[in-house]
């Protein structure tokens, strides 16, 4: 079984039946990352020069033929970060900054050998968030990022002009001790394991046949 199907108790996550206050126990301090602020940029770059690196397999036979590209990772590369707080708006900060997003590129070389190669593609992103203000432990700027690029043409050896569809959310963030309102542990229930049942209607079988 799983939290979402099994017969839901208290102590299992889902939807509240009833009172929300019925239950809660304790006050509960965990240690989670706490959003300040966010805001989420999708935007088409298009004829975007990629440089290729770290072919697999080596010494590709050129010219290549693209295939595909997509990011690697969900965590951007945050550089060049300037924030600049505005007079006007006291909460609220002008937030600069590069965001690198690390992709894998698919390729075909002239051997038609298909190969993978590394590349980065650089964003930059120019945005009005809320900062907290100085504390003993700081704020970070992330970003969280997912792109592909869905077209692609050989630019030289090395490089390549495509097409990338490009989510970023950009965050404001801080690891803290978190106060929150707790039902307790979390009830477990067990696994349910999977089987195709193949023998099922075998040993649904009477050991033993059955009197008429």
């Amino acid at each position: 079984m799983s939290f979402f199907n099994c017969n839901r108790g208290e102590l299992t996550p889902g939807t509240i039946q009833g009172n929300p206050l019925h239950g809660l126990c304790e006050k509960v301090c965990i240690q989670v990352k706490k959003v300040f602020d966010a805001c989420i940029q999708q935007v088409q770059e298009d004829d975007l020069t990629i440089t290729l690196s770290n072919f697999m397999p080596s010494n590709p036979a050129f010219p290549l033929t693209f295939v595909s590209a997509r990011s690697i990772t969900t965590r951007g590369i945050v550089t060049n970060l300037t924030v600049t707080r505005l007079p006007e708006r006291p909460r609220f900060a002008r937030v600069r900054a590069l965001v690198n997003i690390p992709m894998e590129v698919i390729y075909v070389d002239a051997n038609n050998v298909e190969g993978r190669a590394d590349a980065v593609i650089g964003i930059t992103v120019d945005v009005i968030l809320t900062v907290p203000h100085q504390s003993i432990i700081p704020y970070e700027v992330e970003a969280v990022v997912s792109a592909i690029c869905p077209e692609g043409t050989p630019a030289g050896n090395f490089q390549m002009n495509v097409t990338a569809c490009i989510t970023i959310i950009i965050k404001i963030t801080i690891e803290t001790e978190l106060l929150v309102p707790s039902y307790g542990y979390c009830c477990i229930p067990e696994c349910e394991e999977f089987s195709e049942n193949i023998c099922s209607s075998f040993f649904e079988l009477p050991l033993y046949p059955q009197s008429e």
